[in-house]
């Protein structure tokens, strides 16, 4: 009997395909960050030290947590974005051989997703879409204008969600920074660690006001495409809009 697509996807995936990987070999691993350009335009973030602290009843957290689809045009805070970013993939050290601890797990504190950010409305910036850089705890400009929303938001199964809420979070799959440790199961890992930081984000938005809805339907090859990426090296992985 002929295998489906995702019985074949488990197969090729299980730990048995782990062994000989570049770690193994002890290859140089993959940078933390993708890189940039020096004269980049860069947006520094509030510092995640000087944040206010939110007072929550986690019970209450956990029970209120749910999807929100409809949006305030109320915009977030910088100071709002940042939190956010830093509850969801905030850097507490780098470590050696391209790993990190951060706000999540992942798998082998390899944490390959790099957050993009398709910003509508947030005090103080332009409308664009932005990098999250982890590292440095700043957003990097990528594209902004009229022609960015034209290929964006029709990206999404949803187009009127991304297009009202005010930001919606993009997270891209690195493949080398995760496939360095653990080969073909890579591929699970990475989809783990995208759950893993969507959770953060709706359980972070909620102490804020703010709600947030995971977005898993998209159109791949689009979506790949206005973030720049082949698609299979890297790749789309997991989404989510935000906003009050």
């Amino acid at each position: 009997m002929e295998q489906s697509i995702g019985q074949e996807y488990m197969k090729q995936s299980t730990c048995a395909n782990c062994s000989d990987c570049d770690r193994d070999k002890k290859l140089t691993p993959p940078p933390l960050q993708l890189p940039y350009a020096e004269d980049s335009s860069i947006i520094k973030l509030p510092e995640p030290d000087m944040l206010a602290d939110q007072e929550i009843n986690f019970l209450e957290l956990i029970e209120l947590r749910t999807s929100v689809r409809q949006y305030h045009e109320t915009p977030l805070t910088l100071a709002e974005l940042s939190y956010l970013l830093w509850c969801t993939q905030g850097v507490k050290m780098a470590m050696p051989q391209g790993t990190s601890i951060r706000n999540v797990p992942s798998a082998g504190a390899r944490h390959a997703l790099e957050t993009y950010l398709y910003i509508n409305r947030v005090e103080g910036v332009t409308p664009g879409l932005y990098r999250f850089l982890a590292l440095e705890h700043a957003l990097l400009l990528v594209q902004s204008g009229e022609e960015l929303n034209e290929v964006m938001v029709p990206a999404f199964k949803n187009p009127k969600m991304v297009k009202t809420c005010a930001v919606t979070f993009i997270w891209m799959a690195v493949l080398e920074r995760m496939a360095y440790a653990y080969g073909q199961r890579a591929y699970r890992y990475l989809h783990l660690d995208a759950g893993h930081v969507c959770q953060n984000l709706y359980l972070a938005a909620r102490t804020i006001n703010s709600g947030v809805c995971a977005i898993g339907a998209f159109d791949d090859e689009r979506l790949n495409a206005v973030l720049g990426v082949d698609g299979e090296s890297q790749f789309a992985i997991y989404a989510a809009a935000v906003g009050k």
